[in-house]
């Protein structure tokens, strides 16, 4: 993409649909299930202010194609995943039992829990989640969205060129984390680590760097050609706390094209 507008909501189009867990109740991802990360999708018109969740086209690992309108496109997922699913576009904000958070059962540990979602073993700090709005705690994403925490997640290129260096027997492949924006710059080490906290000028946008990003599990997963590898976040606890890129927000809506300078302020 060359070209893309930025809102208060990130990028338009972007993560517009969701899958609904039918068992456990609650949005759900590729940390809970990690056949999502061997599908595509893709939309079939334009996201508009007044229409955030177009028709979209989801291609299964198995090669074959489903349409969100499809009247069986909920038993094709749900097949495709192996439990039970359905598929939602974006729901107004003011539905909040859509966006809850699904407690435990009683009695479960949440701490192997969050080492499961986060990927790391028993001697390995969980990450410190009091740095995340408050509502979190509720909600599987902010109301009206579906994204993690933020609407935006930035890297560098030399965070990636650091961990592939350093790693030389994983792949650090930039499809892993999920970046909307990638920043060139010539420094070493992790240089958006040092940016938390401040205001950033991109393009025609202004945009609040949040916090730096705890990686989870769903790095680790296979998809396309690259492998299932657990190294991967044992690397990242051991050469920078589990983090790697940082969240944003949009402080304001503009347009932002590849080969903008970003400016901190």
């Amino acid at each position: 993409m060359a070209s893309t507008a930025l809102s208060k909501t990130g990028i338009l189009g972007d993560r517009c649909w969701a899958v609904k867990d039918e068992v456990r109740g609650g949005i759900k991802g590729g940390k809970r299930f990690p056949e999502l990360m061997g599908m595509a999708a893709e939309l079939l018109a334009d996201p508009s202010p007044t229409d955030h969740s177009p028709p979209a086209r989801i291609t299964l690992a198995d090669g074959s194609t489903v349409e969100t309108g499809d009247a069986d496109a909920n038993d094709r997922l749900t097949d495709a995943i192996g439990s039970s699913v359905s598929l939602w576009p974006l729901l107004p904000e003011d539905q909040l039992e859509h966006y809850q958070r699904i407690p435990p059962p009683a009695g479960v540990d949440m701490d192997a829990v969050w080492r499961e979602v986060f990927a790391r073993t028993p001697d390995e700090p969980l990450p410190d989640l009091s740095v995340f709005p408050d509502f979190l705690i509720n909600y599987e994403s902010p109301p009206g969205t579906y994204f993690d925490a933020f609407p935006l997640l930035i890297m560098s290129e030399s965070s990636l060129a650091t961990m592939q260096t350093a790693s030389e027997a994983s792949q650090f492949d930039v499809r892993r984390f999920r970046p909307n924006l990638v920043i060139d710059i010539d420094q070493d080490g992790f240089p958006e680590d040092a940016w938390v906290g401040r205001e950033a000028r991109l393009g025609k946008a202004r945009l609040k760097l949040e916090v730096t990003c705890p990686r989870c599990v769903m790095t680790t997963h296979a998809f396309d050609e690259l492998p299932k590898d657990p190294k991967i976040m044992r690397q990242l606890v051991q050469r920078n706390n589990g983090n790697l890129g940082l969240y944003a927000s949009v402080l304001v809506p503009g347009q932002v094209s590849v080969g903008d300078r970003l400016e901190l302020l």
